[in-house]
């Protein structure tokens, strides 16, 4: 089959029933609504060292086959898998590595797919030779595609692209139908602290999840006041911009679980999700007020609990994070892979995952011998 590949500078330039029947409907990062939200509210593109590059190829009849969510970026910032240090040696030896091409959803260290291919895997390896090309064509240092869904690796490692891993801390759902019901197979010790949490979070507050035309004009008010806080604590500068939460509220909100917590019926905290056909992704969080365990309990015990309800398999509750172990989430590894221009760079890259790997299988192992489960 021949095929034609087109590079374009907005997801909104593609159509978007186009782009959603090759990327499917269960996850919502990848959704044509929330890429192109990111655009419309300045999040991407300008000055964010974000520039929608995404990549498509079209078969003979000129109908989108496949794509690629990629972006033209010029720092590592709001990547959450670093590449600081191959930067700074690409820089020293006197080549430029920025800018690079990033294969991502943009400040979501979720885990999905980065091959839209509708359900064709065969168009995986041409897809990502018209990235190579790209790169190759335009002195691009690299490309990157970050936290790829394991169902997809076999499809990079076949195009030979370098993998990495690290480790994200996730709840599995066995089919509980409670909170209680989880409590009940952790060990004795974390059972206890878990229920010490929540009472002395839950104590003097009122904390309600919303979703759809629950979530009112006036909590997006309140959570950007939270979200700023925590991005200039964390980041230096929040990376999703005011209109971005007025377009999430108006473009997306029954996919949205916004968990809040009231003092006298004021906002004070909240904790932002996004539903999937099967998963909850906690995105973002913050406070006005600084109380024991609220971020546990808004973050993680709400988490679990509104995934209990709406009979999700999965919490996934951001990047990093061990103290998460304790409360009932799980050390799983998370996965990049790199393409690499120049043959001496990339032989370098290929030797520090080598034992980066080595490192994190160890780190694995000694987390996977600490579950917060009973044993037996």
């Amino acid at each position: 089959m021949s095929i034609t590949a087109r590079v374009h500078h907005n997801v909104s330039e593609i159509d978007a029933a186009d782009w959603d029947r090759l990327a499917g409907t269960g996850n919502p990062f990848t959704s044509h609504t929330f890429l192109t939200l990111l655009e419309e509210s300045g999040s991407v593109g300008g000055r964010s060292g974000w520039s929608p590059l995404p990549l498509v190829i079209e078969d003979e009849a000129g109908v989108p086959a496949g794509a690629l969510p990629a972006y033209l970026k010029t720092h590592s910032q709001g990547e959450y898998v670093f590449d600081h240090n191959w930067a700074d040696a690409w820089q020293r030896a006197g080549g430029n590595y920025y800018p690079k091409l990033q294969i991502s959803i943009p400040f979501t260290p979720a885990t999905g797919p980065r091959l839209f291919t509708g359900g064709n895997p065969d168009l995986a390896v041409p897809l990502l030779r018209v990235a190579e090309q790209l790169c190759e064509q335009n002195n691009l240092s690299s490309a990157h595609a970050t936290f790829i869904e394991p169902a997809q690796l076999p499809l990079f490692q076949e195009a030979g692209w370098l993998l990495r891993t690290d480790t994200q801390f996730h709840w599995d759902n066995q089919g509980y139908a409670s909170f209680d019901e989880f409590l009940s197979v952790l060990s004795s010790d974390k059972r206890k602290n878990l229920r010490k949490e929540r009472a002395r979070a839950q104590d003097g507050v009122e904390i309600r999840q919303l979703t759809g035309a629950a979530i009112l004009p006036e909590f997006w008010d309140a959570f950007w006041v939270f979200y700023q806080d925590t991005g200039a604590r964390k980041w230096g500068r929040p990376y999703l911009t005011r209109e971005a939460f007025s377009l999430l509220g108006e473009r997306m909100a029954d996919r949205i679980m916004l968990i809040m917590a009231f003092i006298d019926d004021q906002p004070v905290a909240g904790a932002l999700n996004f539903i999937g056909s099967e998963v909850l992704y906690g995105r973002y969080w913050g406070a006005v007020v600084d109380k024991p365990f609220l971020h546990f309990e808004l973050c993680y015990y709400q988490a679990i609990d509104a995934a209990i309800a709406l009979g999700l398999k999965r919490v996934e509750a951001g990047a990093q994070g061990q103290h998460k172990l304790a409360r009932g989430y799980a050390p799983v590894p998370t996965w990049s892979a790199h393409y690499i221009t120049d043959p001496g760079f990339r032989r370098a890259i290929a030797d520090f995952l080598e034992r980066e790997r080595r490192g994190v299988a160890q780190e694995q192992l000694w987390l996977g011998e600490r579950p917060p489960f009973k044993k037996g």
